[in-house]
């Protein structure tokens, strides 16, 4: 952090007018992130910062956006963009040779192990987008993009990155009632992010069971498999009382109201006895028995508030 001309983050935006409702708009800029700092302060067996020695340094992304906005109205407005962004120094996993970007979910929770500033990913889409403001009591928004997003494995070659979902649309909308009543809905939709799959033979291997207690993923076949696609509603409704000196509002809030349930990655689990102990596979007294559980997201969630204000 001691060279300020390694976080530069220059940027340029600039818009051309058509006609008075139809525009271009076009922004490029250069972004400079720092690693979090359980990464930067990662040690092993010494003092030494083992990811200093790797070098480890600022991620670079530099995006580009170009699109035509058009305004039918002042209360309305459609816009399409496409985007490309380019990333390098993204930290590099030792243990897994892959890039962290690319683990999602399965990265470590306090992001402490040997990387490197050797991945190179891009993400490049399209988004569609139009809004509505007060429009007899109605606004509205109603969003779709189409992304992919990849990083570089251990060869060099693009893989998709565990924020690869293709697919992803979103429709808010609120609409203003009489006596002072509000009504919120939000539906959002995306497509089946990826994943890597099990590990198997590895993960029953005691030895290897034992030494982190849970199972181990096949990098080999690093999101290779596709989880199905996620969708949800979320409600809310709101009461209003106006005073001369404070106002009261109650709302509840429903996410997930029809209760979807979306499928994430089966659990791998030892096979236990009547006792809770592990069984030993019968072919192989190295091997425990394992067996996959089916794992699902999505519960409906309600919630009631006041807000008082004086």
């Amino acid at each position: 952090m001691d060279n300020p001309l390694n976080q530069l983050s220059p940027r340029l935006s600039a818009s051309y007018s058509l006609t008075p409702g139809t525009s271009l708009n076009f922004n490029i800029g250069q972004f400079a992130q720092l690693p979090s700092y359980t990464t930067l302060g990662y040690t092993e067996f010494s003092d030494q910062l083992v990811n200093k020695l790797n070098g480890l340094t600022y991620i670079h992304v530099n995006h580009i956006v170009a699109g035509i906005e058009f305004r039918p109205s002042e209360n309305s407005q459609i816009t399409v963009e496409g985007f490309y962004k380019r990333y390098s120094n993204y930290p590099f996993s030792v243990k897994d040779s892959v890039s962290i970007a690319s683990q999602g979910d399965d990265y470590g929770v306090c992001g402490n192990e040997a990387v490197t500033p050797t991945s190179n990913g891009h993400a490049y889409g399209l988004e569609l987008l139009g809004r509505v403001r007060r429009y007899k009591g109605i606004t509205a928004l109603v969003s779709y993009t189409f992304v992919r997003s990849e990083f570089t494995d251990l060869k060099g070659e693009f893989i998709p990155s565990a924020w690869d979902n293709r697919h992803l649309f979103a429709i808010t909308g609120t609409r203003n009632l009489q006596k002072n009543w509000d009504l919120g809905v939000k539906w959002r939709y995306a497509g089946g992010a990826p994943y890597t799959p099990w590990d198997r033979v590895k993960s029953a291997l005691k030895v290897a069971w034992d030494a982190q207690q849970m199972g181990y993923l096949d990098y080999s076949k690093f999101n290779k498999e596709r989880l199905g696609s996620f969708h949800q509603l979320d409600i809310r409704v709101d009461k209003s009382w106006y005073y001369n000196k404070w106002s009261l509002m109650l709302y509840i809030d429903i996410q997930n109201a029809y209760n979807f349930k979306g499928n994430s990655r089966a659990l791998l689990v030892r096979v236990e006895d009547s006792n809770g102990s592990p069984v030993t596979d019968p072919s192989d007294p190295n091997k425990y028995l394992l067996k996959t559980v089916k794992s699902s997201l999505g519960t409906v969630i309600p919630t009631f508030g006041i807000m008082i204000e004086i």
